[in-house]
């Protein structure tokens, strides 16, 4: 077994600001005439722009914490630093820590340029005895408590399967130790050897050296110092004295039990998560859709020797957090004094194989969290390599227990998604207050909109704008806004107005062309009117003249939403109309494969047999109302058949278009039809289609022509529209568009790996040019066995705004339930045509990169020719001039689009944000989840143009950047080996982490270039709800779930340690569903669930659970239901059973844990940031 060290790292939480926010108030509004708009709360609405005054800063949620006791089984050994006797109350235990010299992590008042003093010591350590549990602080304490650090001694590695690893050799930036007693010198480091990081395949993480630094609220991870005088001074640490706390005893942390060793998973050719149950094929088993697995960060794979490298492996880097005090340990707890570490387990590694075990270790206490056994077949850290950071390997003598730091001590997502429930769920968000940022996407609140836009149409990366580009180019924070146009809003609040002003349209200024909003100020009596995106005045036209009150509002602006609210809709003239005419109605088009592989699949049957009664449900304003959408039918092989539908037909009459290489559509009359008027033809046509095609031989299809048709069929009807396109092979026939397998995966992980996301021929793109001009949206729904090429066929959906859903290994009994979800979703949800977005800003700012499914012919224009209501769009701002703290910065999205109904309309959307000159308010008023989204998004298109690898390299060196600038400009002073992350940044390395060995940028073996590819356009158009559970999965355990209550037990964070064997859990990432059964589970429990009390009889192939008659039952369907309606697709279910083959698709998802493809756990993440953001602050 390896046998190696643990350097204990104190994670403490400071804070830069310790202001809380209170609710927004508004007064009421004054009252004026008839009110147009009774739904207006005159209470609830605020004219004008918002208050210019700084809004409430988000309260900072952290605090620092006292490790408490910590039991290491296994025998003691000496150390040679002396300990004192255990704390007999928190008083002593005060006293004690007095005389402790620690990293402070007092808040600094500091600013931009802020510097520490250029004095450099060693970390100090001294007498510490762990303390029984103590209890936290109210959430307005302020103070931080300094945390003692000790210095253990490491035991060296056994060999892994006989063979001697080389020795070890330091990494070239070597740190000192802690010492045990009383203040000491740092050590000389060791030679450093060339081999700083070992190279993981296929792609490595190299130091950056050339980076900016970046700066805001913290949390610092106390690690060891640097051996070299870097150009960041290192301050004294300061004394921590008893009078240094507020009255009554210091603030401390529950102490959390110290888990064992984190199980990797054996290095098994792993199915790629994308796929639905498929046949059994050579591989095994088909992969399920699902999220990312982990990118590898080189060099992680073993501790840190005393005065060697930086913390690494399964150490996670000291911490201390600026900000409000959380119930929530975020710092790693020390080992008890006397006790020896124990090996850490290096780079999650595990232990050496054990013969003839199978499945899950032996468990202590039957928790994954306790002490493990080893697993069989898992090779060394990185496969090939040398276990670099651990000490020397040594004669196979009797090891300790396997050990290693508590997960705990390091922020916790499910921590910080309850402490945003608990401080944010209960209030509505009211958006009067300009730069306030909202809850997270996990929390459920009412908005209430006064002047800003919902959170669920616009996010942004950050509520307070740098006032200048130098500030923005030092943080490397994106500023972006992701923004969902069409977003559909919970019952109970109110959909946006629409307004009507008649012939002359909506209000506009002159000069910028931004649309009437809170923001305008109007002047001479309500004469005329200021833009406040470029301060052009307008004259207001006589219709819509209004005197104004004593305040400078106008009498009617509670009654005019354009004037009080965040979000409306314009009702628009000709003038806004292609052509200077109305559109007609639109039109679906359903274009069905009837090939030899869709026959056989069920596809056909399957499609057919629905749409008799789907197209009972087509998109409508009013539900009292027929939908005005026609429709039209085409199938398709080597040939195209168009069907003609005319209701006073008595059969539907086919024709055949053998010539793809032109195509054309061969009727008007009859093709397009209303589904009340032909509604007997239409359905003895889809009786007819798949007894027609029930015995064909023909397995080539063409793809190109189909949407061609379609296309053609929109221009002779003169409108807009969307096609369904069900297609199920490589359209290998001769025709237009034709394509070849080029599926290598010999190219994975080379400079050529970008073109296999590359369109194959260019047809593609110039048809979609062509679909989005003429406002033809298409979705794609793929059946494929084999590889189709995403990346091509999905070029015209993702151009046009449509979508791409995929069934790899489609199985009616298995498949259809959630094809037939999405299907019926994709045809009645809310959805525009024709749609053409631009985004406003105020002087200082401008939109300079688009994200998302659509065209742009130019700069500004953003083309939808489809635009629903599951479809964000990505905004990324640059300064091109100075902002002012004053009057901060504004954005208008504006979306002109043709509703369901042919109506032309504007979705107006505004959104008002703080400017800051100083770095802390940046990183005070940031929003991860958002950050996270934008970087996916920026990394997935980048690798059409870069190897993965420097994808990879740039999203980490960008994050590092962002981290060392704030702990250079914002944190109190600190030794080097502290990790001080901004209190609401504290997430961003382990949600990066996942971004960084998602399929799309870090693959297994297993995962196809069809699966990388769907993901890469799938994730193009998420919103931050869909990207936070899609990249850090939701995993609740059922064991405690409380019939009684409707509220949900509390999810566990994602690694396979917070696995019980005697548990049940469901995971869920926005495309599967997992309910994982532990081998241990309560007979009661399984009796419950699925109706036989014996593990053995559960039924892993099961897709949906039996509806039982109890109320554990009943209630876990409802929530598996509530789950599913909160996505945009149908989530399908798979029973895994422990120590099953699908336990591997499932483990994929355990994004905490370390990936089969190399990609690091989080602790090993964390400890790599750490070293990139000391390698730039030296």
């Amino acid at each position: 077994m390896c046998v190696v060290g643990i350097i204990n790292y104190l994670f403490i939480y400071c804070w830069s600001c310790k202001g809380t926010r209170g609710p927004p108030t508004s007064g009421a509004p004054p009252v004026s005439g008839a009110q147009n708009y009774s739904q207006f709360g005159q209470g609830e609405n605020q004219n004008g722009p918002p208050p210019m005054g700084a809004p409430p800063q988000r309260p900072p949620v952290s605090q620092p914490y006292t490790p408490g006791a910590v039991n290491l089984p296994g025998p003691q050994h000496p150390y040679g630093q002396r300990f004192g006797a255990p704390p007999v109350s928190m008083q002593h235990m005060t006293n004690q820590m007095a005389s402790m010299q620690v990293g402070s992590t007092a808040p600094s008042p500091a600013g931009p340029g802020y510097a520490p003093p250029s004095v450099s010591q060693a970390a100090v350590s001294a007498p510490y005895t762990p303390a029984a549990p103590p209890t936290f602080p109210p959430a307005s304490t302020a103070s931080s408590q300094p945390l003692p650090t000790e210095a253990l001694a490491q035991a060296p590695p056994h060999s892994y399967y006989g063979a001697l690893p080389p020795v070890q050799q330091p990494f070239q930036n070597a740190v000192p130790t802690f010492s045990s007693a009383g203040p000491t010198q740092p050590q000389a480091p060791p030679p450093v050897s060339p081999q700083s990081f070992p190279q993981a395949p296929p792609i490595s993480q190299p130091p950056f050296s050339t980076a900016q630094v970046h700066p805001g609220p913290t949390q610092s991870y106390r690690g060891p110092l640097p051996s070299t005088q870097s150009s960041f001074p290192r301050p004294p640490h300061p004394t921590s004295q008893p009078s240094a706390f507020p009255a009554g005893p210091p603030p401390t942390s529950i102490p959390s039990q110290l888990p064992g060793v984190m199980q990797p998973q054996p290095p098994v050719s792993q199915p790629s998560p994308y796929h639905s149950g498929p046949p059994t094929t050579s591989t095994g088993f088909p992969p399920q859709v699902g999220a990312p697995p982990r990118p590898s960060f080189p060099g992680m794979q073993g501790p840190p020797m005393a005065s060697q490298g930086p913390p690494m492996a399964s150490q996670g880097p000291p911490m201390a957090s600026q900000g409000p005090p959380m119930a929530q340990a975020n710092h790693i707890l020390p080992t008890q004094p006397g006790m020896p570490p124990g090996p850490i387990n290096a780079s999650l590694s595990g232990p050496p194989p054990q013969p003839g075990m199978q499945g899950y270790p032996p468990q202590q206490n039957g928790a994954f969290g306790q002490v493990r056994g080893p697993q069989p077949g898992y090779t060394g850290p990185y496969p090939g390599q040398p276990n670099y950071g651990a000490p020397p390997a040594a004669p196979a003598s009797a090891p300790a227990a396997p050990k290693r730091l508590d997960p705990d001590s390091i922020p916790s997502p499910i921590q910080v998604i309850e402490d945003d429930k608990a401080n944010k769920g209960s209030e509505p968000f009211t958006t009067g207050v300009r730069g306030q940022a909202p809850p997270l996407v996990t929390t459920k609140f009412q908005v209430k909109d006064q002047g800003n836009a919902s959170p669920r149409y616009i996010r942004c990366t950050a509520y307070n704008m740098p006032c200048n580009s130098d500030m923005a180019k030092q943080s490397q924070v994106p500023l972006a806004a992701v923004i969902k146009p069409l977003a559909p809003l919970p019952p109970d609040e109110t959909p946006p107005y629409l307004v009507d002003h008649g012939e002359s349209g909506p209000i506009r200024c002159n000069r910028c062309k931004a649309y009437m909003c809170p923001y305008m100020q109007f002047i001479e009596g309500g004469r005329r009117f200021q833009c406040g995106f470029c301060n052009c005045v307008t004259e207001v036209p006589p219709n819509y003249f209004q005197h104004l009150d004593h305040t400078g509002k106008r009498v009617d602006c509670y009654d005019r939403p354009e004037l009080s609210m965040g979000s409306y809709d314009f009702m628009t003239t000709v003038d806004y109309c292609k052509n200077n005419k109305f559109p007609q109605p639109p039109a679906f088009i359903f274009l069905i494969d009837v090939s030899y592989n869709a026959v056989k699949n069920g596809t056909v049957g399957i499609v057919c047999q629905e749409l008799k009664t789907l197209l009972d449900y087509l998109p409508r304003e009013n539900p009292d109302v027929e939908s005005n959408i026609r429709v039209g039918f085409v199938t398709y092989n080597k040939v195209l058949h168009f069907y003609n539908v005319k209701a006073s037909l008595a059969q539907p009459q086919m024709m055949v278009v053998s010539d793809v290489a032109d195509m054309f559509v061969p009727l008007l009359d009859g093709f397009l039809v209303s589904v009340s008027e032909s509604r007997v033809v239409i359905e003895s046509l889809l009786d007819q289609i798949p007894e027609m095609f029930a015995d064909t031989r023909e397995t080539e299809t063409v793809f190109g022509p189909v949407i061609q048709a379609g296309l053609e069929a929109l221009k002779a009807a003169d409108c807009a529209g969307k096609l369904f396109v069900f297609h199920s092979s490589l359209p290998i026939a001769e025709a237009p568009g034709k394509l070849k397998n080029r599926e290598d995966k010999k190219l994975v992980g080379t400079d050529k790996e970008k073109t296999l996301f590359q369109p194959q021929v260019s047809f593609y793109n110039t048809l979609a040019k062509e679909c989005v001009a003429q406002g033809c949206c298409v979705d794609l729904f793929l059946f494929p066995n084999q590889y189709v090429d995403v990346a091509t066929l999905g070029v015209v959906p993702t151009s046009t705004g449509g979508s791409i859903y995929k069934y790899t290994y489609f199985q009616a009994p298995s498949d259809q339930e959630r094809f037939l979800n999405d299907l019926r979703r994709d045809v009645q949800k809310q959805v525009g045509f024709d749609a053409v977005m631009r985004v406003r800003t105020s002087t200082g700012i401008r939109a300079t990169d688009f994200f998302g499914a659509f065209y742009m012919s130019n700069t500004t224009d953003v083309e939808l020719a489809g635009l629903d209501c599951d479809k964000t769009v990505t905004v990324e701002f640059r300064h091109d001039d100075k902002l002012s703290e004053e009057t901060g910065a504004l954005m208008q999205c504006a979306v002109l689009y043709t509703s369901c109904s042919g109506q032309r309309r504007l979705r107006i959307h505004n959104m008002a944000v703080n400017c800051c000159s100083q770095l802390a308010d940046l990183y005070r008023n940031c929003e991860t989840d958002t950050i996270i989204n934008f970087f996916a998004k920026y990394a997935y298109r980048s690798v059409l143009s870069s190897p993965t690898k420097n994808v990879r390299d740039s999203l980490v060196n960008q994050c590092a950047q962002i981290l060392a600038c704030y702990r250079k400009n914002c944190a109190s002073p600190s030794s080097a080996g502290q990790l001080i992350l901004p209190e609401c940044m504290k997430l961003l390395p382990v949600y990066l982490n996942c971004v960084l060995k998602s399929d799309v940028l870090q693959p297994g073996a297993d995962v196809s270039l069809d699966d990388r590819a769907y993901l890469r356009q799938l994730v193009s158009t998420m919103d931050v709800a869909e990207s936070h559970v899609f990249f850090y999965p939701h995993l609740l355990p059922l064991q405690k779930l409380d019939v009684e209550s409707m509220a949900l037990p509390m999810a566990v964070r994602d690694s396979e340690e917070r696995l019980s064997r005697g548990g049940v859990y469901l995971l869920e990432n926005g495309l599967n569903i997992f309910l994982w059964v532990g081998v241990s589970a309560q007979q009661e429990l399984l009796q419950n669930i699925f109706g036989t009390p014996a593990f053995s009889q559960i039924d892993p192939n099961m897709t949906s659970l039996p509806a039982l008659d109890n109320p554990f039952s009943k209630r876990l369907r409802e929530i598996i239901e509530s789950v599913r309606a909160q996505r945009s697709r149908y989530m399908k279910l798979m029973v895994v059973k422990q120590e099953d083959k699908l336990e591997l698709i499932f483990k994929h998802f355990l994004v905490e844990d370390k990936s089969n493809s190399g990609g690091a756990s989080y602790v090993d993440f964390l400890c790599h940031m750490h070293k990139e953001i000391r390698q730039l602050l030296s």
